[in-house]
């Protein structure tokens, strides 16, 4: 498991690909407790959202439903690798997800530390 922690650490999106509904108006607020990890999310066109899951080696594995603006239950899976940013040590969590609703479509998004 890595050495980042990220019991009450606070997320917003760098970039998100196009089908994504996260932006930077959205703020994730972590907790972790040994390698089980867990966040609710809102903000932007997301009015409240959950994710759950755990270390797996070096990286994060969860899955995330979340409300939308228009009223939608939105659902999905995702993989992240967290990383220390050299410039100010903040951490970035480079994230590939998928859609488990809908379209299923996949995306790709960045998350910062702040």
């Amino acid at each position: 498991m890595t050495t980042i922690n990220l019991h009450h650490k606070t997320f917003q999106a760098l970039s998100n690909s196009d089908n994504g509904e996260v932006s930077a108006s959205t703020r994730f607020e972590y907790r972790q407790e040994g390698k089980m990890i867990w966040a609710t999310y809102g903000g932007g066109s997301i009015v409240k959202g959950h994710l759950l899951g755990q270390w797996v080696e070096d990286h994060l594995e969860f899955v995330y439903h979340h409300i939308n603006e228009a009223g939608e239950v939105m659902t999905g899976k995702c993989t992240s690798h967290p990383e220390r940013r050299a410039t100010d040590g903040k951490i970035l969590l480079k994230e590939s997800w998928e859609w488990t609703c809908g379209d299923c479509s996949r995306g790709e998004s960045v998350l910062v530390e702040v």
